[in-house]
């Protein structure tokens, strides 16, 4: 009985470590995008930049809490 306790509880330490990976990589994506674009289309306040790392904060965050939910369910 301990041990199925033990093995459900490192599955789940798994799938929190896995949604915070994707969390950065999605943020790391955005800020990407942004740094790229400002390098491309030149402006005074790296507004790409600001812009993309909102919009992929606000994508990965959905993201979080939608597999959260889902995990919930489980």
């Amino acid at each position: 009985m301990e041990k199925k306790k033990r093995t459900k509880q490192l599955k789940s330490y798994v799938k929190f470590t896995g949604i915070a990976f994707q969390m950065g990589i999605i943020i790391g994506i955005g800020v990407y995008l942004g740094m790229w674009l400002d390098e491309k289309f030149p402006n005074k306040h790296k507004l790409f930049t600001i812009i993309c790392s909102l919009v992929f904060v606000s994508l990965s965050m959905w993201q979080v809490i939608r597999q959260l939910k889902k995990f919930n369910k489980d």
